[in-house]
C-alpha cells in the first residue's frame, strides 16, 4: 500500500507569527508530499516490503535493496521527520514541558533554558540541511543529536522525541539567513503534550 501525505493537523496560518503560512502551505504540500511521491516511486521496484511502516524501512536501511536504499533514506526519511514535526508543533503551544518529560531533562540537560541551548546549539552547527533532535536512547537516557539531510535517528537507534527542521525551506521566506531567530520562535510553537507522548511510549510508559 503506498504512503500517503498526511495532512496538517491545524490550518496553515495557526503557526503565524512563528512560522508563516506561505512556509507552511509550501512545506507541507510541495516538500513533503514530494518525498512520499519519490519514496512510492522507489518502492515499486521492491514490492516485498510493501505493508513496511515508514519505521520499520528507516530502521533497517541496511534490508532495503542497495538499488533503492539511497532514495528510501532521503525520502522516506524526509517523509518520517516530517509527519512528526508537524505533529510536535500546534496553535497556542509553548512554555515549557511538564510532569516526567520535565524532570527528565532537567536532570539531563541542567534545566529547560540550558536544554534549549542545546539543541540551539545544534541547530546553527548543522551545516547545511538538517534537523536538531531530541532523542532517547536504547540506554534509557536523553541526548541531543543532529542528522544531515533528511536522516533519522531511528537510523542509528535513538527514538525521536523532538526535531527542529533546520533545511532553509523551513524558514527562509520569513527569516531569510538568520536561522537563529527561527529556531528562538520556534519555541513558541511546540506542542509538549506530543512530545511527553512520544517520551512515554519509548520507555514503554502508557
Amino acid at each position: 500500500m503506498a504512503f500517503t501525505l498526511p495532512a496538517l493537523p491545524y490550518a496553515p496560518d495557526a503557526l503565524e507569527p512563528a512560522i508563516d503560512k506561505m512556509t507552511m502551505e509550501i512545506h507541507h504540500g510541495r516538500h513533503h508530499k514530494a518525498y512520499v511521491d519519490n519514496l512510492n516511486k522507489a518502492l515499486e521496484s521492491a514490492p516485498d516490503l510493501a505493508g513496511k511502516s515508514i519505521e520499520d524501512l528507516v530502521r533497517n536501511l541496511s534490508a532495503v535493496p542497495e538499488a533503492i536504499r539511497n532514495a528510501v533514506r532521503n525520502n522516506g526519511g524526509g517523509h518520517l521527520n516530517h509527519t512528526m514535526f508537524w505533529e510536535i508543533m500546534g496553535p497556542g503551544a509553548g512554555g515549557a514541558p511538564s510532569g516526567d518529560l520535565a524532570e527528565a531533562i532537567n536532570s539531563t540537560f541542567g534545566g529547560f533554558d540550558p536544554f534549549k541551548a542545546k539543541i540551539k546549539e545544534s541547530a546553527l552547527g548543522r551545516f547545511g540541511s538538517g534537523w536538531a533532535w531530541l532523542v532517547h536512547g536504547s540506554d534509557g537516557k536523553l541526548s541531543v543529536v543532529s542528522t544531515a539531510n533528511q536522516d533519522s535517528p531511528l537510523t542509528d537507534g535513538h527514538a525521536p522525541l523532538l526535531g527542529v527542521d533546520v533545511w532553509e525551506h523551513a524558514y527562509y521566506l520569513k527569516y531569510q539567513n538568520k536561522r537563529a531567530d527561527y529556531v528562538d520562535a520556534w519555541w513558541n510553537v511546540v506542542n509538549w503534550s506530543k512530545v511527553a507522548e512520544k517520551f512515554n511510549a519509548a520507555r514503554g510508559k502508557k
